[in-house]
């Protein structure tokens, strides 16, 4: 056992109390002389937050003396919440004046100072770990002799002081970036120096561009990335192929969406006498071009996914890699990983083989012409690519035997309506359109569900290191206030009460409230209850899907996981996986797994920013306005409504004039006074767009007239 380990034994030990250094080195029988090493082991943990040391120079464990590590989630109010890392405590209150400094995201330790039954425990800062935000976007307002940044991010509610010096010559309105070179104090606002002028505020591109600086979305590759990138070969030599097996003679295909050019999935179906499907799901060996520890692969980890916006990806890899050699282009050789899987007819996967393998696709699908060929029956794309016709048949009917496992098993399916804005050359959203899931879209999804199921059971069983991809048993007092909620709409979660839910009690909840008026609202809610996959080197499982094994293999262009679990498979199958190999990745996956989700999350929120972003833009251009909307939740001060394009907003209790509304907390219900008139989650309703306000991101309805709904197409 090494110091450190001895360390947290003793600092665990029930009996340990606060103790000097000079007291530790006595405990753990430790000469005098190493008093440097176990000096250099605590401040090690002191800074991550694993120990305290308190004013008298004591240490102990943080959580054993109520300091809490965990991350602040700040609000436009000035006040808080700790999240912490360990995920058994709940959230803490913060106050404003308990915040110490600590601004957004930051990584810090809280003292509880009131524990009350059954309310949030609150707390103070009394350690800053680790800033979030280096730097800052916002809007620089100029005054004479300095100016202040008005942060973007409502969450960070001081602005930040620019002397003149420091200003770069910006204009008053301009968006600009400001790196932090003061931390703010209690009664002083932060100070900085704005380091990037991202153009006038409603200058096309602009809006999105400041979104992509707030959250450290990196656009351009370093210099030596790129060179490094332009030196890989852009065709295939026959040493490569060496050892690989040839499946060029497959019917293989690529079916994507019609904007995708990182193509790094390939399928191909044949179906045996027996009745039993092979499957191969072929993936682009990406590990293959960018090797560990080169400059690529560390921007790829530093980038952790390619980011997808409605007007352009910043993606993972260079562009000559990923919609070049590592793309599975149509009628081009590429040198791929794939999963060779025998399945039965009730969808079990009876056989498999994972090897190295070179490909060549033999048409670039989309996600409509395969709907099309199999649901429309169109005879032009039928004829196009009638060689083809069969393997498709054979795709459709293996798909919906697995999706029938996994129904059984109990996976969770959740089916959110999603929209494409559509936007001009300048970045003007013109058009929101519903996008349609369709056959094609199930078949893919049920390929790469099963090849990853099979790959991580496959590397469970030889217990090597390896990145899951992981989603724990919910919280089940967040379960049982979910159900609390929509007991009042009518449902209920079956078997809730007990220590834990089989994910086929939400199946069931789901297939309940499909089609109703609800359903979002329902599913939205439910989702929120459920905990947030993420990436993992422990096999923790996979609740949502009712699997035990999971992982991330079938997209390695886009998710670093991906790649770095290809180069743990490879170096298994080439015998390389050795002791000394072994224990690297036991060493770097946590990290990675821990970076991965964390990037993941940045370009989810980032994603989810820009679409709001474009919507309020799109219904801005369209005040006054009648729409048909559905009523998506109810509150004290209103109600939110979503119109059929996905749009939300917010009808205020204010504009509802022909009485008085009041709330009812148990039946989520605007009830008025005089007319017992009742607005409800799950009502249809008229509105009339009165405000979108881009910067907070808000779109205000009131309820259309009688007169104007008459005018409306199809009342």
């Amino acid at each position: 056992m090494n110091f450190k380990d001895k360390l947290l034994e003793l600092f665990s030990d029930e009996n340990y109390k606060p103790s000097k250094i000079e007291n530790i080195l006595k405990m753990l029988d430790v000469d005098y002389s190493q008093k440097g090493i176990v000096e250099e082991l605590l401040k090690d943990l002191e800074k991550d937050g694993t120990i305290y040391k308190t004013k008298n120079e004591k240490y102990a464990l943080s959580e054993r003396l109520d300091i809490i590590k965990g991350k602040i989630d700040a609000t436009s109010r000035g006040f808080a919440f700790l999240i912490p890392e360990n995920e058994s405590i709940k959230d803490i209150f913060i106050s404003k004046d308990n915040l110490n400094s600590a601004m957004q995201n930051d990584t810090v330790l809280v003292r509880v100072t009131k524990k009350v039954e059954g309310k949030k425990w609150e707390g103070e800062v009394v350690k800053i770990l680790k800033r979030a935000n280096s730097t800052i976007v916002g809007t620089f307002e100029k005054s004479r002799n300095f100016g202040f940044v008005v942060p973007d991010d409502r969450s960070i509610t001081q602005d930040v002081f620019i002397s003149k010096a420091d200003t770069m010559n910006a204009e008053d309105g301009m968006k600009v970036v400001v790196k932090i070179t003061k931390w703010p104090e209690k009664r002083r606002s932060p100070e900085g120096k704005i380091i990037e002028i991202l153009g006038r505020k409603n200058d096309p591109g602009v809006d999105v561009l400041s979104v992509i600086r707030s959250y450290n979305i990196p656009e351009e590759f370093p210099k030596k990335v790129i060179k490094e990138a332009e030196n890989i070969q852009e065709k295939i030599s026959s040493e490569e192929i060496t050892g690989r097996i040839d499946l060029r003679h497959l019917n293989i295909v690529t079916i994507d969406g019609e904007d995708a050019k990182d193509l790094d999935d390939a399928v191909a179906v044949e179906k045996l006498e027996s009745g039993d499907y092979v499957l191969y799901v072929s993936i682009a060996d990406v590990s293959h071009y960018v090797k560990e520890g080169s400059e690529l692969d560390k921007e790829a980890l530093n980038r952790g996914c390619s980011v997808y916006f409605i007007d352009r990806v910043i993606p993972m890899l260079p562009h000559r890699l990923s919609n070049g050699i590592c793309s599975l282009n149509p009628s081009e050789d590429r040198l791929t990983l794939t999963v060779k899987m025998k399945i039965d007819k009730n969808g079990n996967v009876i056989d498999h083989d994972i090897f190295e393998s070179i490909i060549r696709s033999k048409e670039r699908m989309t996600y409509t012409n395969v709907y099309k060929i199999l649901e429309e029956n169109d005879e032009k794309l039928k004829e196009r690519y009638k060689d083809l016709i069969e393997d498709f048949n054979n795709m459709r009917d293996l798909a919906k035997i697995l999706l029938e496992r996994r129904k059984r098993r109990g996976s969770v399916d959740f089916d959110f309506e999603e929209a494409k804005i559509i936007v001009d050359e300048k970045g003007k959203p013109i058009d929101i359109v519903k996008i349609e899931r369709n056959v094609a879209h199930r078949i893919i999804e049920e390929f790469m569900l099963v090849a990853n199921e099979t790959v991580a059971e496959h590397m469970h069983w030889i217990n090597v290191p390896f990145v899951y991809r992981v989603h724990e048993h919910p919280d089940m007092e967040k379960l049982m206030a979910f159900n609390k909620f929509i007991h009042n709409l009518g449902y209920h979660i079956k078997g809730i009460g007990g220590d834990e839910i089989h994910p086929k009690a939400l199946q069931e909840l789901i297939k309940q409230v499909r089609g109703k008026n609800e359903q979002r609202v329902v599913e939205t809610l439910l989702l929120r209850s459920l905990k947030r996959a993420r990436y993992s080197p422990e096999d923790l499982g996979h609740y949502a899907l009712a699997t035990q094994y999971y992982t991330h293999f079938t997209s390695p262009i886009r998710r670093y996981p991906d790649l770095i679990i290809h180069r743990i498979i490879k170096e298994n199958i080439h015998g390389k996986l050795n002791e000394k190999r072994q224990e690297h990745y036991n060493k770097i996956l946590n990290d990675i797994s821990l970076k991965a989700s964390e990037r993941e999350r940045a370009a989810d929120s980032a994603e989810k920013e820009i679409e709001d972003l474009k919507k309020v833009e799109y219904m801005k251009e369209r005040i006054g306005n009648i729409y048909k909307a559905i009523i998506a939740n109810v509150t004290n001060y209103g109600f939110f409504v979503e119109l059929d394009n996905t749009v939300e907003g917010l009808v205020d209790i204010d504009t509802l004039d022909d009485d008085y509304y009041h709330y009812d907390d148990e039946t989520y219900t605007l009830i008025g006074e005089r007319t017992n008139r009742k607005f409800s989650i799950g009502d249809i309703v008229y509105v009339k767009v009165v405000g979108a306000n881009v910067d907070r991101r808000e779109i205000d309805f009131v309820l259309a007239t009688p007169d104007e709904i008459r005018n409306v197409e199809g009342a």
